[in-house]
Formats: C-alpha cells, sequence, structure tokens
C-alpha cells in the first residue's frame, strides 16, 4: 500500500458501514485522517465501526442523505465537533430493480434519484460553503460506469450516476478559483451488498462487459478515492476518473 498523508484532515464518508464506504474509511484512517462515518443502518454502522482498529479516530453518525435537513444539521454538528472539514466523499447508493424502463415503477424512480443523486446534491450543496470559507477542501463523488454507458434494466440508477458526473463537472467549474478539488470515480461493479438488489442475471451481464474478467475489489476503489482527498490532487477538478476495468470506451 503506497503511503497517502491524509495527516491533520477530518473526512466525512457517506455509506460507510460496508463495501467502497468501510473501504474508504479504512484507508483514510491508515492515512492519518479522522473519519465521521455516514450510514443509515445503524446496525451495520456499529457493527462496522466495532471492526475498526482506530476508533479513536472514527466516529459514526446515523444520517439519512435523502433528507435535506438532517444532511444540514449533520454537517454543522461535525463542523462544531471538529472545527474543518476537508474531505466529504458521496458514497451512499442504492441500485434499485432491474427491469426494462417502460415497466419500472414510479416510486422506484423516485426512491433511485432520491438517494443516488439528491443526497449527492444536498450533501455538495451544505459542505461547500465551509470549504470556501476555508479555502480548502476535496470532494469525492462515486458514481459508477453505468453513468457513463447506461447499464439495460438499470434506468433510474444509470440516470442518477450519470447525473453525478455532470453535477461534478458544473461545481468542479464553479469551484475553480478555490483550492478545492471536486472529482468523481466510475467503477465497475464490486461486490457488496448492493448485489442483493440486483438478479443473476445482471450481476452475469456486469462481469461480462469488463475486460479484466473479474469485479472490482473494494480497496482498488479506497487506493484512488484516498489520493483524490489529498493536497497532492491539486489540479485535477470536475474530472472523472476511470475504475472499470477497461470496460470504458472513453
Amino acid at each position: 500500500m503506497n503511503e497517502i498523508n491524509l495527516k491533520g484532515r477530518t473526512a466525512i464518508v457517506t455509506g460507510a458501514a460496508q463495501g467502497f464506504g468501510l473501504a474508504i474509511t479504512k484507508r483514510y484512517l491508515k492515512s492519518g485522517a479522522k473519519v465521521i462515518m455516514w450510514d443509515i443502518d445503524e446496525e451495520y454502522l456499529h457493527k462496522s465501526h466495532g471492526e475498526i482498529n482506530n476508533s479513536k479516530n472514527c466516529f459514526i453518525n446515523i444520517v439519512d442523505v435523502t433528507d435535506s435537513n438532517q444532511v444540514k444539521n449533520a454537517i454543522q454538528e461535525s463542523i462544531e465537533d471538529f472545527k474543518n472539514i476537508d474531505i466529504f466523499v458521496n458514497n451512499a447508493g442504492i441500485t434499485g430493480p432491474n427491469i426494462e424502463t417502460w415497466d419500472y415503477e414510479i416510486d422506484d424512480w423516485k426512491k433511485v434519484i432520491d438517494l443516488d443523486l439528491n443526497g449527492v446534491f444536498y450533501c455538495c450543496k451544505y459542505i461547500v460553503p465551509h470549504m470556501i470559507k476555508n479555502n480548502y477542501g476535496r470532494l469525492v463523488n462515486i458514481s459508477s460506469i453505468a453513468g457513463k454507458e447506461g447499464n439495460p434494466n438499470a434506468v433510474a440508477y444509470s440516470s442518477a450516476k450519470a447525473g453525478i458526473i455532470a453535477l461534478t463537472k458544473s461545481l468542479g467549474k464553479e469551484l475553480a478559483d478555490y483550492n478545492i478539488a471536486v472529482n468523481c470515480v466510475t467503477p465497475s461493479a464490486g461486490k457488496t451488498r448492493i448485489f442483493d438488489q440486483m438478479t443473476e442475471e445482471h450481476i452475469k451481464y456486469m462481469l461480462s462487459k469488463i475486460p479484466r474478467k473479474r469485479f472490482i475489489k473494494h480497496e482498488e476503489v479506497a487506493s484512488l478515492v484516498s489520493w483524490l482527498a489529498s493536497e497532492e490532487c491539486s489540479y485535477s477538478t470536475g474530472a472523472v476518473f476511470d475504475l472499470s476495468g477497461g470496460r470504458a470506451t472513453y
């Protein structure tokens, strides 16, 4: 593992109880940061926090990122407790059902968009003014290869992840005059609890599209996201970093 210096930095990671979010949390802690883990799943969050060795620098908060008031209040509380929030990772998300667009239920569409896209917007909206005040910040948004290519039978998820890419590019341009970097990554699928929401057919489809012929490891996501959270990431902003195992064509 290459050393990335995040000493003296404080990060918030959403969807941190498992999968990519938990791997990112662990990597940040090893890099010297304090981490506030956000998740809506209280049981899993407490379980994961209890398994982390460096718990003195790791904190938890039960937050529903689809509730803008909860997001606003949780960010304000963290600022009061820790003074600075230097890094923010928008990772929380769901896939929704695997079904054709014309049969997709309206309520399912709204649920996926609300968490996967609106939640990212709420977090960015309320953390950015704090970062502007300090003239420092690193925002990393977890998108997906589905946001670039559009997966069949995953219209809401693909649309939300495409929205994250556009949000990242827009916000990166808006903040280009500050020492604030806003970037996103587009991983292929990784084996997390999110697979429980997918059909076996859809999982096989995703694997068949990856030239490396395997799913991404959580630690591979954490590695790139750690560099994007560092001071060394001082020039790239509004950028999309591919983590698709060769699947992406652009």
